[in-house]
């Protein structure tokens, strides 16, 4: 089945209901998104776009991004969504590996496009297909590729089924959504926010674009006051600069419903200042490209809770499996490892990919044993909450000990001068690595501080062997710390 038909028959039920908005003004109801995605289907057709091929979009947060998706998937097409905060020569090479037949971009993209040798259009509208193309449930529906921290991205297949998959599960799992609602695009849409654009189109309920097209904290606030009952995709680091925002301008948050995060490290620290400020409106999933935002999820009554004699340990999880996955910790040949054991997180399940777009040996070494191996290290409780440790690639072998870098930075983070920390190691040719931790601090560095400070809650050798102050923290397009550059900064 299609997905796209979740919108024409949201259209059928609820034609006149409220469906885009650019800020606080609406573009188009229910009848009219439907309407429009019919339209700009039959221009992709009349483009020479037929059932599977490949279309990419490159454009920031604004209606027109729905609207191009939705017509690609009406066209029986592939979605290639691009990060907007990408180089054009970036974009240009994804468009290339993806093999797309067209290129949807806005003005400022189509120019970066074109300094980069790539022809784009703007999404334009012809003669309405009479309905949504037949799709098979392990059709490729979205082409997603993964950051490429460490290299070229790769292309995740990502099918009908699996984006059925992961809306229906969130339903089940983390949130429920109803007409009355709205969801505001803060986050790229090219990634989880998105893909959260799926189950509310299901439910009939608003989709808000930002006038600025991206994050701005003011922004939100305000219309998350105008629009109200406003669920939100954030990453941990859009959720701390959101809090600090509001503390220091007396906001309460009025109009904000639900914040889901996901995508990156939240520090202990960072949402139970969160909590604290804004109450009991967060939830936490844990997913990847692979198998997109449906591998655990922590719901809010968990993210709230103060009364379980665990609640520190819970909050600090990415909760339990999410309905259709099956999770386990598993050791280097995949056998399951008992409880509080750190091992690697595999999952199998509906929302698990069929593999990477033309790449069959990252797709053998990701998919063995009929499970997903997320490159993930982390442990499973008795009561299936999962904590994840670090990326396996992450972790520090220090004289023979195993240390995550992810566990010294939760500490560090609630000593009162430190403002962001990223953990690595560094070779040593007697421990064979040591821990290094770059600090971004309010004022100058204090290390006698900051050791006294870890070895009151960690053993000591896992504390850092040096600090490193730095101004800020090197982030990819989504927030997250590059460690490869980090690490590259150490001296040889």
């Amino acid at each position: 089945m299609n997905i796209g038909i979740w919108l024409e028959r949201a259209a059928q039920a609820w034609p006149a209901r409220a469906a885009l908005y650019h800020g606080r003004a609406q573009v188009a109801d229910y009848a009219g998104f439907d309407r429009t995605a019919r339209a700009v289907a039959g221009w992709l057709a009349a483009r020479g776009v037929t059932p599977g091929d490949r279309v990419a979009i490159f454009m920031g947060n604004a209606p027109d991004y729905l609207l191009a998706l939705y017509g690609i998937w009406y066209a029986g097409a592939a979605a290639v969504p691009i990060n907007a905060k990408l180089h054009g020569a970036e974009a240009a090479w994804i468009i290339a590996d993806a093999g797309a037949r067209v290129v949807l971009a806005d003005t400022p993209h189509q120019t970066a496009l074109a300094e980069a040798g790539v022809a784009a259009l703007a999404p334009a509208q012809g003669t309405p297909v009479e309905r949504p193309a037949h799709r098979a449930p392990d059709d490729l529906a979205w082409l997603f590729y993964t950051s490429g921290t460490t290299g070229r991205p790769k292309g995740v297949r990502i099918t009908h089924r699996m984006l059925m998959a992961m809306s229906l599960s969130y339903l089940a799992d983390v949130d429920q959504v109803s007409a009355d609602d709205a969801t505001l695009y803060a986050a790229p849409m090219s990634h989880g926010a998105g893909l959260y654009a799926l189950l509310h189109v299901l439910r009939g309920a608003r989709h808000v674009c930002p006038a600025s097209g991206g994050f701005d904290e003011g922004e939100i606030l305000d219309l998350a006051r105008h629009h109200g009952r406003v669920h939100m995709f954030a990453a941990p680091t859009m959720v701390k600069r959101l809090t600090a925002h509001a503390r220091a301008h007396g906001q309460t948050g009025e109009g904000l419903r639900s914040i889901v995060y996901a995508g990156g490290p939240m520090y202990l620290a960072d949402i139970l200042d969160a909590v604290d400020h804004f109450g009991p409106i967060f939830l936490q999933i844990y997913g990847q490209g692979e198998c997109p935002m449906a591998i655990t999820a922590l719901p809010r009554a968990d993210v709230a809770d103060r009364a379980h004699p665990r609640w520190r340990e819970r909050l600090a999880s990415v909760g339990r499996a999410q309905s259709v996955a099956e999770v386990i910790v598993a050791d280097a040949v995949g056998r399951e490892l008992p409880p509080d054991e750190t091992g690697e997180i595999l999952v199998r399940g509906d929302a698990v990919m069929p593999g990477y777009w033309q790449n069959p040996e990252a797709s053998a070494k990701a998919l063995r044993g009929g499970w997903l191996w997320t490159g993930d290290l982390g442990r499973m409780d008795a009561d299936g909450y999962v904590t994840l440790q670090d990326r396996s690639r992450d972790m520090i072998i220090s004289g023979g000990s195993n240390i995550y870098p992810r566990e010294v930075e939760e500490v560090l983070l609630t000593h009162p001068s430190v403002a962001e920390v990223a953990v690595v190691g560094a070779p040593d040719a007697e421990w064979g690595e040591v821990v290094v931790a770059f600090v971004v601090s309010h004022g100058a560095l204090d290390e006698r501080a900051l050791d006294a400070h870890c070895l009151t809650q960690i053993a000591r050798f896992k504390r850092p062997k040096r600090y490193i102050a730095v101004a800020d923290l090197p982030k990819n397009s989504y927030g997250k710390v590059l460690k490869t550059e980090l690490r590259a900064r150490l001296d040889p």
